[in-house]
């Protein structure tokens, strides 16, 4: 573990604030108690005392600010911000301006790892992406009998309690949020931009702009050394053009080089789909097929997509011959196009983690048939006018439930294409009684799909609720 660090040495000797008493948070309080340093917590939950893990922090010196003004006393010292805190909040702004460092879990992990950090980001794809390149490398360490991969971020458990034991010869596979992304002056070795779309515009404040420009962060610092990224999305292509870093391009939509790589990029590598197999190429390398598309077992381009990243960012480190078995066996992360069932010749796909319509657009390709959609959650601040075409393009009926159902319907009564004796739309504000609803509508053959196009903070705690609650009412049909 890098101690040499200067934010480690900081830590040691200074106080540190921790905003936020949450999961990824209590193991960084025990990581800071472990190493001397002087904390306080901040959160504006009254009962965390009550809990025995809180009561053991305090017995140790950890001093709790709670309440409506748990902000208050942070004037100074080392400031570790939970994702969902804003750095421009006025309590923190005010003490960074007055010398206070303003740091996260996530950074520190960053400065102290011997590991190998691969990072990933996107608006869509993160996940899948991120389990993808955590198995190639997990599967290289067991064949070459040293080291070992880890997985965190988003996913995962959080990593820097395990810092200490990580070796050079490690890698750590980190998703990364703009949330997370937003303030980190460190980058991971390699990085990953899978597409940036309009997304969580109800908290960036500074709209699109700041959301694209907390997604660069992964790629602005050191010890970035390369980046892999979309050809295909305009936001990504142009931060591509004005990159310094080795970059590799994926495409499922271009099937050459030339096509892929712009000219003043010659020299950088290209991955995309030819005669039915993913094939890796670089100007001056020659061309080398890792994998026929055939083997994957995940449906949708989006998916060859993942893939594609994920083989790019090992480049290097990763046998090919190891990459097709993961493809034949690998059926994808829970709530991410899950077949839950099939019962009276209808499927059930659980998609809750398609929070915006660029992931329910992605969803609806990859499925390549009509489905019973149910849609509708807590809003973003993301338009639905193109939600509303793909449903009246893409679907064989509507279940709008949650606090957007209104909005969605209205949408898709003003879209060009909608017709209303060709596409039923039903609004049903429960959310069980939704699921309900879609299978009363669903006949042999078809698709029932959870895609919800929304976030599920109207009515569950996060989407991995919204999609055990959907499978656990699917379970229960009869």
């Amino acid at each position: 573990m890098n101690t040499s660090s200067r934010l480690f040495q900081d830590v040691k000797n200074s106080v540190c604030h921790v905003l936020g008493f949450g999961k990824s948070n209590r193991p960084l309080v025990e990581f800071l108690i472990k190493h001397g340093a002087c904390v306080k917590v901040h959160d504006k939950n009254t009962e965390i005392l009550n809990e025995d893990i809180a009561r053991e922090y305090a017995s140790q010196g950890v001093e709790f600010i709670l309440g409506e003004s748990y902000l208050s006393g942070i004037d100074g010292g080392v400031i570790f911000r939970s994702p969902g805190f804003r750095p421009d909040l006025p309590e923190i702004a005010t003490a960074v301006r007055n010398g206070a460092i303003l740091t996260s879990e996530m950074e520190l992990f960053f400065e102290l790892t011997d590991a190998k950090i691969f990072g990933i980001t996107g608006s869509d794809g993160k996940t899948t992406t991120t389990t993808l390149t955590y198995m190639f490398l997990d599967a290289e360490c067991k064949k070459r009998g040293r080291g070992r991969a880890y997985v965190g971020g988003n996913i995962g458990v959080p990593l820097l309690p395990l810092a200490e034991q990580m070796t050079k010869d490690d890698f750590a596979v980190v998703e990364l949020s703009s949330f997370q992304l937003m303030t980190m002056r460190r980058s991971p070795s390699r990085a990953i931009i899978t597409n940036i779309s309009p997304n969580h515009l109800d908290w960036h404040k500074g709209g699109y702009d700041e959301y694209i420009s907390s997604k660069l962060n992964i790629c602005m610092h050191k010890p970035a050394s390369m980046l892999v990224t979309n050809a295909e999305c305009e936001v990504t292509a142009e931060i591509a053009r004005n990159s310094d870093l080795p970059i590799t391009y994926f495409s499922s939509k271009k099937s050459s080089y030339d096509a892929i790589v712009p000219p003043y990029k010659r020299g950088c590598k290209a991955i995309y789909e030819k005669g039915g197999a993913v094939v890796l190429e670089s100007e001056y390398g020659g061309r080398e097929k890792i994998l026929s598309v055939s083997e994957i077992k995940l449906p949708g381009r989006h998916n060859l997509e993942n893939y594609m990243a994920a083989i790019a960012i090992t480049d290097g480190y990763v046998s090919r011959e190891l990459i097709p078995p993961i493809a034949r066996e690998f059926g994808g992360v829970e709530h991410r196009l899950e077949l839950v069932r099939e019962l009276d010749g209808v499927r059930y796909y659980n998609s809750s983690i398609d929070s915006s319509p660029s992931r329910t657009h992605a969803a609806l390709s990859a499925l390549g048939c009509k489905p019973v959609i149910i849609c509708g959650g807590k809003d973003k601040g993301i338009p639905f006018d193109g939600l509303a075409r793909d449903l009246c393009s893409s679907v064989k009926a509507v279940v709008l439930t949650g606090m957007t159902a209104t909005t969605i319907k209205g949408e898709i009564e003003k879209c060009p294409e909608y017709d209303p004796e060709k596409l039923p739309v039903t609004l049903v504000p429960d959310f069980a009684d939704a699921v309900r609803t879609a299978r009363d509508i669903a006949t042999a053959g078809d698709v029932v799909l959870l895609s919800p196009a929304c976030t599920s903070f109207d009515a569950f705690k996060n989407f991995e609720e919204r999609g055990n609650y959907f499978k656990k009412i699917v379970n229960e049909f009869e």
